[in-house]
């Protein structure tokens, strides 16, 4: 695209303060690609490019090892299978949750739970490969995590921090950056509040800048993938590293006020560094929560898994919601299935995939809704089943990716983002 024609939709889009700018940008890119005047690759270019300006972002809570629904966000008090949990009123009328999470009850009129999610693997490694990805393991293809297809499609490029963070040490099996490449690859924080290890020059600037160039220069002989994928690999770290974005991970820059907020532990500080790098430019951010996998003692484990998660996650979206994030940022609360409608002789309950819950705010979601049901037993969906493919294609609709998209395997087979499944409409009505 010539620079004049660019400098004249600039000025155009300028102008049209009637227009919704995202309406213009796709009419005239539209409009151009029939006249002549743009080539498709402009056409991909300006869409791509208006993408990154909306600045969306996710931050994904991942409850590892299952939560049981009827503990969070599904609860029975009126069937033997509730068990000893209660429910209690939200700030929604009419919708009810677990008594062990009195403060996002506070915030329901930003949440929406979905009661209805199924799907047929049971087992912790390929359920949270599946609930990363939208894919089930495959011993050919390596399916990138969603996180990383977020980082490739609408990253902001002015940030000079990874575009995928995992704050944590419960993401196995959670997937990478798959086909896409390590460059997508999430960066990992075992635990917030100091800067990541290994996060400073050892020597002076000026002397690490020289011997990145010797590096670049003995690698470029190679010419070959690996060398190349290495050289990507320092050039993001080095950046990342100099950058005066590097204070983002100290905490202690926050109010304590603010800190006081969130509450103590580490998921605590987890959102509370989640929403710094949102804040900050970061496309995805992930904090993990666990151990949910309550095959014994189930209702003392969860109250107390409940009380770690429960504050912090209320402040997150009220924290955002205060700053103006909320609507470009997607909060999701989910864990890989939920538990067993009947408990167990150990006072547990086992794994099931068949129905269980999860939580949206923010994005675009309308709140203070419930979609789909189970019955009063909690062991079948009798309204409204939700796929897997489902929920991602809607995450994919907040966040303004195209989930029909299709990527190429290193093998040429094309894969979608997102294979089949349709929109869960009402999250948007």
């Amino acid at each position: 695209m010539s620079l004049s024609l660019k400098h004249q939709i600039d000025v155009t889009i300028q102008g049209c303060r009637a227009v919704h700018r995202r309406d213009f940008i796709k009419g005239i890119s539209l409009a151009g690609a029939s006249a002549g005047l743009l080539s498709w690759t402009d056409l991909l270019t300006l869409q791509a490019d208006e993408l990154r300006r909306q600045g969306m972002a996710c931050i994904l809570l991942w409850m590892q090892g299952g939560p049981s629904q009827f503990e969070t966000f599904s609860p029975k008090p009126n069937h033997e299978n509730g068990g000893e949990t209660r429910a209690i009123p939200t700030s929604v009328s009419g919708i009810h949750i677990a008594d062990r999470f009195p403060k996002l009850a506070q915030q329901m009129e930003h949440v929406a739970i979905i009661r209805s999610l199924t799907t047929s693997e049971g087992n912790h490694q390929r359920a949270s490969f599946l609930m990363h990805t939208g894919y089930v393991p495959s011993p050919t293809v390596k399916y990138a995590a969603l996180g990383s297809v977020a980082a490739e499609k609408i990253a902001n490029a002015s940030c000079e921090l990874p575009a995928f963070v995992r704050i944590g040490s419960r993401f196995r099996n959670c997937g990478s950056g798959g086909f896409l490449g390590v460059e997508f690859d999430p960066f990992l924080i075992e635990r917030a509040g100091a800067l990541p290890k290994n996060a400073k020059p050892t020597t002076s600037v000026q002397r690490y800048r020289r011997r990145l160039g010797l590096l670049s220069r003995l690698e470029a002989h190679h010419g070959t993938p690996e060398s190349a994928e290495h050289q990507k690999l320092y050039k993001n770290a080095s950046r990342m590293i100099l950058s005066p974005q590097m204070k983002v991970f100290d905490l202690e820059q926050e109010p304590a006020s603010v800190r006081e907020a969130y509450g103590e532990g580490d998921f605590a500080a987890g959102c509370l560094l989640a929403r710094r790098l949102v804040e900050t430019g970061v496309t995805f951010v992930e904090v993990a929560a666990g151990n949910w996998d309550t095959h014994a003692d189930n209702f003392s484990r969860t109250q107390e898994l409940a009380d770690q998660v429960d504050g912090p996650t209320a402040q997150l979206i009220a924290d955002l919601h205060q700053r103006g994030m909320l609507d470009r940022t997607l909060v999701v609360w989910m864990g890989e299935f939920g538990r067993t409608p009947r408990i167990n002789g150990r006072g547990g309950r086992d794994h099931f995939p068949r129905a269980f819950n999860v939580a949206l705010a923010g994005g675009g979601v309308r709140g203070g809704q419930v979609i789909g049901e189970t019955n009063n037993a909690g062991t079948e969906i009798v309204d409204r089943p939700v796929t897997v493919a489902d929920f991602f294609r809607s995450i994919c609709t907040s966040l303004k990716i195209d989930s029909d998209y299709e990527y190429l395997s290193p093998i040429g087979r094309p894969i979608p983002i997102v294979d089949g499944g349709q929109v869960i409409s009402e999250l948007f009505s």
